[in-house]
């Protein structure tokens, strides 16, 4: 049964806001670039811009420029803003999405993520 799950296409939604996937590639390179935060969630630079403003106006992240880069930050204290996950912080939840294989223990490269977004490109 879950062979046949595992072969099935993807849906065509996921379990993370783009929010949060925006905090996962933000966790994973500090310096990413818009335009690549935009190509990993499946949405435009714009949408990327606009969710990184939220998220620094909120406090989740701070930003600072770096020449022509900008440097982020994940305060990774603060609570996360959903009901039934408010008593977990930010940094709980990046420790558990932005693990390795092999601090997971898995060596296994069926393991990895192969879930390709597929919809608009819009927030």
């Amino acid at each position: 049964m879950l062979l046949l799950m595992a072969e099935r296409a993807a849906p065509g939604w996921t379990f993370l806001t783009n929010h949060a996937q925006v905090l996962v590639c933000i966790a994973r390179d500090p310096g990413v670039r818009l335009r690549d935060i935009g190509d990993r969630v499946g949405i435009t630079e714009r949408a990327a811009h606009r969710i990184v403003v939220e998220l620094v106006e909120a406090g989740y992240i701070t930003r600072q420029r770096n020449g022509r880069r900008n440097q982020y930050t994940i305060n990774t204290h603060f609570r996360l803003p959903d009901a039934v996950a408010c008593e977990q912080n930010i940094g709980q939840l990046l420790d558990i999405l932005t693990a390795t294989q092999a601090s997971r223990g898995q060596t296994d490269s069926s393991a990895r993520c192969s879930v390709a977004k597929t919809g608009s490109r819009g927030a």
